[in-house]
């Protein structure tokens, strides 16, 4: 097949202004005929390998190869997602799989994290679009001129937490040629994306690598009370749309939900078309808000969106399950049943309980119920349902969605594959660095003799007392209304003979001043892991980086002999679960609280964030020896005030030093 040309030109209004496009998660192939049934303008998906949604049932190159025809042919734009941290030994991969989808698919662009995928694309001739992932946390302004200028993005993904009138400053900081994509419907994540480690921490599987095991969704427990603390609510803006179609720099509504099924898609798509379209008719309106009441997702919170009236995104009780309620287990042992609030349709697909009860379970309905009838369970795992445990109806199959999605199937080309030729990406030689090796000690209250401290007030008033040259780290998450501030905070430090800066996103490089003495590092929040990466940095200007502590022992001792830039590691101290913008319902801040598997953690405010710590320590301090040998000549140790009364576990803090990470 050869790839098409990519002439889909976006929507434009009578009044010359762009119309923003509905654009619609596809997770599968029915997902994917079920938004080009709703009328999306555009359709995201993943393939099998390089998704931030590893559980979605994702496509093949020849699966995907056709459904894009089929879309392109409709004048549907597809963008495919290869947005996940890339380890040291992918990079030729990706840059082959790059060469391919752009052959064989032609998608319309490609959504990304990574910044070597910036370089790869280039070495392969890519011919779409480049979008910036939220999982890159793109959060102010000011860093709007600088991804477009340094990476050549046309489009970024905000970040869900901004407020509308957030939003509107981000799209008057707006280059010429770059555009915005906001979310308007689907789960929300309790953490700041691309700020959260607790999944991988855990256990090895990370978010950034699409494999998220989701422990924010489970029950904890703090002074005998369990509570799902952190179980959020959905996004759903609805009616509150109108206000983001006057900004003309919002490019795309998106939906998010690749791991949900063709009802969802269908539903939600065809709800926010409506919006878009017809909102102003009352009727319309309450069509649509009906359609998304029965998406079958979390009840829906407005979250941040309007600054006059924030909502918390965890709600009260049990309101953070997936689905909707069609009734409550009955009966008991030997005898439980359902008796459905609505009917059930053949194909239906029921849970009972929350995702996280042990004895929760999926059912396929495989004969029609109708509403107040009888459906009669099985014991899961050996053990009936609790009585009143409840049932939540998660996936649909209507007999006239299935037809549509039938029709689509029958008009589907059939698409074969040519394997793609070699690629290698072309890394520069290494300069083996001869810098000192340097150690940091960095916390929040600045003492004599500190290496370095976090940029506050606090920790640029006590350091006036010392000529000492400091190390200043900048935040992970800097929000708009913060970057006045934090220049200012720059510019003192600068002032005093900082030792250098540790920026923890790389647009954080928009604050400084082009001339500034101190050297600028890449800070471990910013996820790189791999040489091509670090390259990225430093046309960027910087001067090193310090990788992402994520990577298994393998990776992290094999990536100073591949660097273009020296590197740093954080050898150990207190790396938080995740940094969010929204305190933990029910959970008191400074007291420590626990999961049913007894893993403990707290929490506690920095500046405008919630960090949320695991009460045992990262801990590398071992292999000091090994790092130090491999190259690495930044040694950080992060240091926090803990609570008075938490008490630190006695444990390996090895996070995925002995993993594959995922």
């Amino acid at each position: 097949m050869t790839a098409r040309t990519r002439t889909i030109e976006a929507a434009v209004s009578p009044s010359g202004s762009q119309i923003p496009e509905i654009l619609a998660p596809a997770g599968g192939r029915d997902s994917f005929l079920a938004a080009l049934a709703a009328g999306a303008d555009a359709i995201y998906c993943g393939l099998k390998q390089y998704s931030a949604r590893m559980a979605a049932e994702n496509f093949t190159l020849e699966d995907l190869a056709g459904l894009a025809a089929l879309a392109h042919s409709r004048g549907v734009r597809v963008y495919v997602t290869l947005n996940v941290m890339l380890k040291p030994g992918e990079l030729d991969d990706t840059g082959r799989l790059i060469a391919l989808l752009d052959r064989e698919v032609a998608p319309d662009g490609i959504i990304f994290q990574d910044l070597a995928v910036v370089e790869l694309a280039r070495q392969a001739g890519f011919g779409g679009e480049l979008h910036l992932s939220t999982l890159a946390n793109v959060s102010f302004p000011e860093a709007l001129a600088l991804v477009r200028k340094q990476l050549g993005v046309d489009r970024v993904v905000i970040p869900r937490e901004l407020s509308i009138d957030e939003i509107r400053s981000m799209a008057a900081a707006c280059p010429e040629g770059l555009r915005l994509e906001t979310f308007v419907h689907g789960a929300l994540c309790y953490a700041v994306s691309g700020r959260c480690y607790w999944s991988s921490y855990l256990g090895g599987r990370s978010g950034l690598r699409g494999r998220c095991v989701q422990p924010c969704r489970r029950r904890y427990e703090q002074n005998d009370r369990w509570m799902r603390s952190f179980s959020c609510q959905d996004l759903s803006l609805d009616v509150l749309t109108k206000a983001l179609k006057t900004i003309d720099q919002v490019a795309a509504w998106k939906i998010e939900g690749r791991k949900k099924g063709p009802h969802y898609v269908y539903y939600a798509t065809t709800a926010y078309r409506m919006l878009r379209d017809q909102g102003q008719d009352p009727q319309v309106k309450r069509d649509a808000l009906s359609l998304l009441e029965r998406a079958l997702g979390r009840p829906g919170t407005h979250y941040r969106f309007l600054p006059q009236r924030p909502r918390h995104p965890v709600a009260e009780g049990e309101a953070g399950a997936s689905g909707l309620l069609v009734g409550r287990v009955r009966g008991g042992a030997g005898g439980a049943w359902l008796s459905p609030r609505e009917p059930l349709l053949t194909g239906d697909m029921v849970r009972i309980g929350y995702e996280d009860d042990p004895w929760h379970a999926l059912v396929r309905i495989g004969k029609a119920v109708p509403k107040g009838g009888r459906f009669h369970l099985k014991p899961v795992r050996g053990k009936w349902p609790p009585k009143d445990a409840p049932v939540f109806l998660v996936d649909r199959r209507e007999p006239a969605l299935a037809e549509m999605i039938q029709e689509l199937k029958e008009a589907l080309p059939t698409v074969s594959i040519a394997a793609g030729a070699a690629f290698r990406s072309r890394l520069p030689k290494p300069q083996r660095s001869r810098m000192p090796l340097v150690r940091q000690r960095i916390g929040r209250q600045w003492k004599a003799g500190g290496d370095g401290c976090w940029l506050d007030d606090a920790c640029l008033k006590a350091a006036e007392r010392s000529r000492q040259r400091l190390w200043w780290w900048l935040p992970p998450v800097v929000w708009p209304d913060e970057t006045s501030r934090l220049a200012e905070r720059i510019q003192a430090a600068a002032a005093r003979g900082a030792a250098g800066f540790v920026l923890n996103a790389p647009w954080q490089r928009a604050l400084f001043p082009d001339r500034l003495q101190a050297p600028l590092w890449v800070g471990p929040f910013c996820n790189l892991a791999n040489p091509l990466a670090f390259q990225a940095a430093a046309r960027m200007g910087f001067a090193g980086v310090i990788v992402s502590p994520e990577l298994g022992a393998a990776e992290l001792l094999a990536l100073p002999a591949g660097s273009p830039l020296p590197l740093g590691i954080v050898l150990g101290g207190h790396w938080p679960l995740c940094v969010a913008r929204s305190a933990p319902a029910g959970i008191e801040l400074g007291e420590t609280f626990r999961s049913p598997k007894d893993e403990t953690a707290w929490a506690v405010m920095q500046d405008s964030n919630l960090w949320l710590y695991p009460n045992w320590p990262l801990d590398l301090k071992a292999h000091e020896e090994a790092l130090v040998k491999s190259g690495y000549r930044v040694l950080v140790q992060l240091e926090e005030t803990v609570p008075a009364g938490i008490s630190l576990k006695s444990r390996p803090g090895l996070w995925n030093w002995d993993l594959t990470l995922r």
